[in-house]
């Protein structure tokens, strides 16, 4: 009689503890969520988790790693889900030429990864791209809008604009060597000035420089009223942000892509530049302003 007491009480135990594990998303779906560590990251990463929390998902983030640390944690199954940009896994990671063709580039990934065990989806408008930029207004007076007319300009006023460079894109031929040879143009000595990415919109902003370079997502575009030019020849490659998953993963969980599709869609560089600007510039929390966006476009309830 005490022995089936004994066993009646552990069936109530485990019966308990399975319902606490229940309660708390252990053996329901779990996922991890990784990301690179800077701000747009850290906002793609929590508006990825708010969407897949939305639809029951247990959701674990593993933020504030370097991209390649991260890239080997997808690699090795330490990391389920994750945004990363075309460009960056063709030329970094898969050592292959840049497409400009945003699509073509997408199309490529897609294909050199899934021998890897990694697909890809949702391919956003968001291109944290290389770009050229100058003051809006200084722009506007020198009638420059895109590269090409930055190239004619240089042409017919050799020695008078300068550019804001760091050291590496200075010398890069995807810097600008490259950007000069692609558009028939050349900066003379003395016109380049280098120095920590970080300051050079900075010194485009005190009129130390008429040119920058910049990331097309970069928030320091929005604070410093800057305009990129326009890469009318298509010389910088594509760096579009897509989500990317383990194929495990994709196969145990597919309606993840129809999860984060609607983010993807409504996402563009724009958008992710003013998203950058009020944690970087205005000092707002990353949960906040992912989680009121969400809402605002009917992504996410109140």
């Amino acid at each position: 009689m005490r022995r089936k007491l004994l066993s009646g009480v552990m069936i109530v135990a485990i019966l308990s503890m399975l319902t606490s594990c229940s309660s708390l998303g252990i053996g329901g779906k779990q996922i991890s969520v990784g990301g690179k560590n800077y701000t747009e990251q850290y906002i793609l990463s929590e508006m990825t988790s708010f969407l897949l929390e939305k639809e029951g998902f247990d959701v674990k983030q593993m933020n504030n790693l370097s991209s390649s640390v991260v890239r080997k944690a997808l690699e090795n199954e330490q990391v389920d889900v994750m945004w990363e940009y075309t460009g960056t896994a063709l030329i970094t990671y898969m050592g292959q030429e840049s497409i400009a063709d945003p699509v073509k580039a997408f199309e490529k990934v897609q294909e050199i990864d899934k021998k890897n065990g990694i697909d890809w989806m949702n391919m956003s408008n968001v291109n944290n791209t290389y770009a050229l930029a100058m003051k809006e207004e200084r722009a506007k007076e020198l009638g420059i809008q895109s590269i090409s007319d930055l190239a004619s300009y240089i042409n017919e006023h050799p020695g008078e604009l300068t550019i804001a460079s760091d050291a590496e894109f200075a010398k890069r031929p995807d810097g600008i060597p490259g950007v000069e040879k692609k558009y028939g143009f050349e900066f003379q000595s003395g016109q380049i000035k280098q120095m920590d990415i970080g300051l050079t919109q900075r010194a485009l902003d005190k009129g130390q420089v008429d040119i920058s370079v910049a990331f097309e997502t970069d928030p320091t575009i929005v604070e410093y009223d800057l305009l990129t030019l326009e890469d009318d020849k298509s010389f910088f490659p594509p760096y579009r942000a897509a989500l990317t998953i383990n194929e495990d993963v994709y196969e145990k969980y597919p309606e993840v892509k129809e999860i984060t599709a609607p983010l993807a869609e409504k996402l563009n560089s724009d958008i992710m530049r003013k998203l950058n600007y009020k944690v970087d510039i205005e000092g707002n929390p990353v949960s906040i302003v992912a989680h009121d966006w969400l809402v605002e476009n009917g992504l996410l309830e109140e």
